[in-house]
């Protein structure tokens, strides 16, 4: 298939990863090139060359006030208006859509191939505007059955399709290295709660390892740079192998969103490595944990966290793995979106049958216009 892949705009789809969505979508362009599909990349500058890749703009970034939201908002309608003009001229099979920007779904019927949108995130204006457009015609894939609960209101029972990855790339570990502690990673921004998870350490008498890129200078100075210590280690942004690395050596994880999480690919990765996980009881969290992989904890309570730690850090490792591997493989989420490509250009290339109208029922139809 000739497939185009778009993706947001925000962060480049490249090592080392912003976040999830970002290699998530770096994951699945790869993993669709190496089964034989032609794959072009919309992305910002940046984003990994290989394959083929159309880089529409320089990273837009996140905004930290009303004004460069402002000039995000404008940047971003450029780009995206330059996008699919090209993906109109590109001559596709299918377009996965992944942008979380309401133009390409306002513009889907202009594209001439079939769109599948999936949902990464839980509702947010003017994202639901771009998808109420395309309620009744389009198909939808959530990421988790909670993220899929949460857009009812907008979409009639969405698919569910769970985030994969590569479960050689975050290879087991059957047992931790050093003297015992935690490990967190993510982007070091408030959503996030970094500051959390070093609380939680502290309660539970564990020394914290954590890793990321510093999103928010502001959030670092004001709750991170205070709480450091000779029992927190900041570790840096790193790339996958490290991540891997420093994860296999961790003796337990931990997750700390402070929204519903429609899904959360660190603990897919925690999981692989053979770590087991506390973690917040938020969005797809409870659906991804089970009794033999972590504990969960009260939302935004870092004692309670700290009680889950202490629990956690004692869950067998192999039992770790092995749900990594029933619910995360990235073979199993690329075959679904196989299908549903498939199933969509089957759809888009059958014609509509339209039944003739008796001359009584059209004498009606005219009267009651």
């Amino acid at each position: 298939m000739k497939i185009a892949l778009l993706a947001h705009l925000k962060y480049p789809i490249a090592q080392p990863f912003s976040g999830g969505l970002e290699m998530h979508t770096h994951l699945l362009a790869s993993t669709l090139r190496a089964r034989g599909h032609k794959v072009t990349l919309y992305a910002s500058e940046g984003s990994d060359p290989r394959g083929c890749l159309k880089a529409v703009c320089a990273p837009t970034g996140s905004a930290i006030d009303d004004a460069s939201a402002l000039r995000i908002d404008r940047a971003e309608l450029v780009a995206y208006e330059a996008m699919v003009a090209d993906v109109a001229r590109g001559d596709f099979d299918i377009i996965h859509n992944n942008s979380l920007h309401y133009l390409p779904l306002l513009r889907a019927r202009d594209l001439g191939a079939p769109m599948v949108t999936a949902l990464h995130t839980p509702p947010f204006e003017p994202f639901v505007r771009g998808v109420k457009a395309r309620a009744n015609d389009m198909t939808f894939a959530a990421v988790s059955e909670s993220l899929a609960r949460e857009w009812l209101p907008f979409i009639d029972e969405p698919l569910v399709i769970g985030n994969g990855i590569d479960l050689d790339a975050f290879a087991y570990s059957a047992a931790p290295k050093g003297e015992p502690h935690a490990i967190w990673m993510g982007r070091l921004v408030p959503e996030k709660g970094p500051h959390l998870a070093i609380d939680a350490a502290r309660v539970a008498g564990i020394p914290l390892k954590f890793a990321g890129p510093q999103s928010n200078r502001a959030y670092w100075d004001a709750e991170i740079a205070p709480r450091l210590g000779s029992d927190i280690t900041y570790l840096g942004h790193l790339g996958h192998a490290d991540l891997a690395r420093r994860v296999g050596e961790a003796h337990v994880a931990l997750c700390t969103p402070r929204w519903e999480e429609p899904f959360g690919l660190v603990l897919a990765e925690f999981l692989a490595c053979g770590t087991p996980v506390a973690a917040f009881a938020r969005g797809a969290i409870p659906d991804i944990l089970d009794e033999t992989s972590g504990v969960l904890a009260q939302a935004d309570d870092p004692v309670d966290l700290g009680r889950a730690l202490s629990r956690a850090i004692r869950l067998d490792r192999h039992d770790c793995r092995r749900r990594a591997e029933h619910l995360f493989d990235v073979d199993t989420m690329t075959d679904r979106y196989e299908a549903l490509y498939r199933d969509e250009i089957r759809r888009w290339s059958t014609p509509v049958t339209l039944l003739p109208v008796p001359a009584g029922a059209r004498a009606t139809l005219l009267d009651n216009a």
